[in-house]
């Protein structure tokens, strides 16, 4: 009996700690997407905190800095499960800032999505060409 009233327990609290979807990926009011702070100990490096995001966009902002020959090191991590925000900290050359490397690999990002995006559609279109809508699913 002990047993099973301590397993509802441990059931009820893992559901309290997961948080609502509305809470991952709501800015709370008056909340910054974005703030940089500037490392006082080590040139030319920083770290971002990016509110309401988690690894789906930290490792591939991440790794796109990685292919930047300006960046000297680049990593990121989630502080905590129930904060909803990851750290992203750049260290670069003097030639270069932490912000701009940011903005540049982001916007790479972006255009490499949006070449996938573009590639999905012609795919998609050419299916339905084929077969008709929505038989290939």
């Amino acid at each position: 009996h002990h047993h099973i009233r301590h397993h509802h327990t441990r059931g009820s609290a893992l559901k309290m700690n997961a948080p609502d979807r509305f809470e991952l990926f709501v800015l709370p009011e008056g909340a910054k997407k974005v703030s940089y702070s500037k490392d006082t100990n080590i040139p030319n490096a920083g770290t971002f905190i990016i509110e309401r995001e988690d690894h789906t966009l930290g490792n591939p902002i991440r790794m796109q800095l990685h292919k930047d020959p300006d960046v000297l090191f680049a990593g990121y991590k989630v502080p905590h499960p129930l904060e909803h925000c990851i750290h992203i900290k750049i260290q670069t050359r003097p030639t270069t800032n932490p912000v701009d490397v940011l903005k540049h690999s982001v916007d790479e990002l972006i255009s490499e999505l949006s070449t996938v995006e573009r590639s999905v559609k012609s795919e998609q279109e050419r299916m339905e060409s084929i077969q008709g809508s929505g038989s290939y699913l």
